[in-house]
């Protein structure tokens, strides 16, 4: 293979069989359980990178079931949205996540940053409640429960608040383990159908692993419990700060 020929068909590893398709990706059916809860702001604020800003010391803690995403198929991830601010716009940093499938955990870690690893989440309904649960081996790490659409939420809020900024602190190694790119990246969702938004009475566990430290961010209150279902396309990011070049 002719240098030209890798410099025009290089997109992600390996060459000759990339983990996954280019983007833009789609998601249909794609289902949210998000339990919001109070933390401690010193751990927050040990975790969330300069120049992103805590604002309270809040975490979102999110099961997500994707049965259907372009490239992607079909997978479950969980994981730690802290909400933060940039240059006075007000979003979620990305602080943890932890899915089931191999393609998005190199697409999401090569082409965005998403700190993703392996584990084994799941999210679904066993009689009245909503289940989510996160196993690292044999090890449940994180049990999340709520009534099952107890009460219907205001689908407009819901969109608005789904349409906010997203930041992820991506990192790719040199050869010599340096960082080679260290940067944070902004990235939105696009094309947003709420299908369904429900409220009900929640719970959240976490457990201690030195692999899935959770925990770390310990949960002093949950605040409220939210169920989504939507479909919606990841958009691919951009660059709005570079620590490589600061």
């Amino acid at each position: 293979m002719k240098i030209d020929d890798v410099k025009s068909q290089a997109f992600a590893m390996p060459l000759t069989c990339p983990s996954y398709p280019r983007g833009p990706y789609r998601f249909v059916d794609r289902e949210f359980l998000v339990i919001t809860y109070r933390t401690d702001m010193d751990a927050l604020k040990a975790v969330v990178p300069e120049p992103l800003e805590v604002t309270e010391p809040i975490v979102k803690y999110e099961f997500i079931r994707m049965p259907d995403s372009t490239g992607f198929g079909d997978y479950t991830e969980s994981g730690q949205v802290i909400p933060v601010s940039f240059e006075g716009k007000t979003g979620g940093y990305v602080h943890a996540m932890y899915l089931n499938d191999d393609s998005p955990i190199a697409g999401g870690r090569e082409i965005w940053g998403f700190p993703k690893k392996l584990a084994e989440p799941a999210l679904r309904v066993e009689k009245e409640t909503l289940l989510g649960t996160l196993d690292c081996g044999s090890v449940r790490v994180a049990t999340g429960t709520m009534g099952y659409k107890h009460s219907t939420l205001d689908l407009e809020a819901v969109a608005k608040s789904l349409a906010a900024p997203n930041y992820l602190l991506k990192i790719v190694p040199h050869v010599d383990c340096s960082p080679r790119v260290c940067e944070i990246v902004e990235y939105y969702i696009e094309d947003l159908t709420v299908k369904g938004a429900w409220g009900g009475p929640a719970s959240l566990e976490l457990a201690h692993h030195a692999l899935a430290p959770v925990a770390q961010l310990p949960v002093l209150e949950v605040l409220s419990g939210t169920h989504i279902l939507t479909d919606l396309t990841l958009g691919l990011g951009r660059v709005v700060f570079d620590y490589m070049n600061d």
